[in-house]
């Protein structure tokens, strides 16, 4: 999507040979009228599925999943980090590894949101290694539900999340792929 590329061109900030960050429009502060144009787009890709949930992990994902639950008239559910008082018992959970806070969280979804009647799209804002997305199918499994694809607002192709989730069959639809961060630029796969 040339609009995202060129905004992360812009605000984009490539720290060391692994990390992007864009906080100035995507999870720190946010542009929502760039989220709505991300959302647009992950709606017209995932059209045809007959997606009835949007799914991700919070907080950064929270946000484009929303605006792609808009999009498609769908309701939106988060993985949360932490268990909250009211969230005690009839839990889905995973264990996730988030590579840029350098921590493991269980991330749970209670029971009443999803099903095995569900199709759902998975939203995150990042792809790199694939332990987020990864966590969402492992709850989306124990609750039965289909996965009907993927979507990733921005891809660090160079890593090997990608790969791992086509090797298990997975629709991936990123808006953004990243080739490299050459010299502190970044680079763009062309499709």
């Amino acid at each position: 999507m040339k609009l995202l590329e060129e905004r992360i061109l812009k605000d984009g900030i490539v720290l060391g040979d692994n990390v992007l960050k864009v906080d100035n429009f995507l999870n720190h502060q946010i542009d929502p009228v760039l989220m709505q144009q991300l959302g647009d787009e992950f709606a017209r890709y995932f059209a045809d599925k007959k997606i009835t949930k949007i799914l991700t992990v919070e907080t950064s994902g929270i946000v484009p999943a929303v605006f792609t639950g808009l999009a498609l008239g769908v309701k939106v559910v988060f993985a949360r980090k932490q268990k909250s008082l009211t969230m005690k018992d009839n839990l889905y959970s995973a264990t996730v590894y988030s590579f840029t806070k350098d921590v493991t969280n269980e991330i749970t979804i209670s029971k009443q949101y999803l099903d095995e009647n569900d199709h759902v799209l998975i939203i995150d804002d990042f792809l790199a290694n694939g332990q987020a997305t990864n966590g969402l199918m492992e709850i989306c499994n124990q609750a039965g539900a289909e996965i009907a694809g993927v979507g990733i607002v921005i891809e660090k192709s160079f890593q090997k999340g990608r790969k791992i989730l086509e090797e298990q069959g997975m629709d991936v639809y990123s808006l953004a792929r990243i080739k490299s961060f050459e010299a502190g630029t970044v680079q763009f796969i062309e499709e």
